[in-house]
């Protein structure tokens, strides 16, 4: 499929998603529409093991929604929009592939609430990141009134929506609103890396990792367990478990299907 303002490419099996809207990559109708009919692309597609979200313009990440797209709105106008931030969310968060970030440049409302639902996110030494709604008369409406306090703790989640200013990468990563911060030179390359060691491990664990981490993070623990337990004794079942067994006992490489 053709995206207008969204990029999609493959490296050796990683999937790169990256915002495509010059000058600033804030969301219109349009690029929004696109969103999820790329993360299915690449959710769906069998060369690629990992996915990352990250830009095509050098400065910017995303300004989130472009204001514009806001001035006159009606409420059924916004339920449609916040319909379509929250089937992103869906997918994003359901997906069963690795999904990772590489944040660089300017990444402020809308665009970078979507990262907060990839399971780690690098940041270059540039980047510069905020949730400005508040300004606007406005909350998050792309998940992040939830996701925020499952990852930095509700005081923190409060206080940063509450002030709505911009953080260097450095106080983003003290609050733990990044994992990894890398030269603006070296970001993709890091990144690249860690995503193709990523892709050699095999798949269903991944995603069975992926899924008990995201879900168990918002039921109880006791929960949690049941559900722990179930996907543990599904994977005791396939040929890759089999595989890794037979591999450590002969001190070889394992060959994942």
């Amino acid at each position: 499929m053709d995206y207008q303002y969204l990029r999609l490419r493959t490296e050796n099996r990683v999937g790169w998603l990256e915002y495509n809207r010059p000058p600033i990559n804030a969301f219109n109708w349009e690029m929004l529409r696109e969103m999820p009919a790329a993360q299915k692309e690449l959710q769906n597609d069998s060369g690629v093991r990992v996915i990352v979200v990250a830009s095509a313009v050098e400065k910017y990440f995303n300004t989130g929604a472009d204001v514009r797209v806001f001035d006159g709105i009606d409420t059924k106008g916004f339920r449609e929009w916040v319909s379509i931030c929250h089937k992103i969310v869906s997918l994003m968060r359901h997906s069963e592939k690795p999904m990772l970030a590489a944040i660089r440049g300017v990444a402020i409302g809308g665009g970078l609430e979507m990262v907060l639902h990839c399971d780690i996110r690098f940041a270059a030494s540039d980047a510069r990141l905020g949730q400005p709604e508040i300004n606007i008369g406005l909350i998050p409406p792309v998940g992040a009134t939830q996701a925020l306090a499952r990852l930095i703790g509700r005081p923190r989640a409060l206080k940063y929506l509450y002030d709505g200013k911009l953080f260097s990468a450095e106080e983003a990563l003290a609050i733990g609103l990044v994992d990894i911060i890398y030269s603006p030179e070296s970001l993709h390359e890091e990144v690249q890396a860690y995503a193709e060691s990523l892709a050699q491990k095999p798949s269903r664990a991944l995603a069975a990792i992926r899924r008990t981490i995201t879900e168990g993070g918002g039921i109880t623990f006791d929960e949690g367990l049941k559900l722990e337990f179930k996907i543990a004794v599904g994977l005791a079942g396939t040929k890759d478990f089999a595989e890794g067994i037979r591999a450590f006992l002969e001190k070889r490489e394992p060959k994942w299907e």
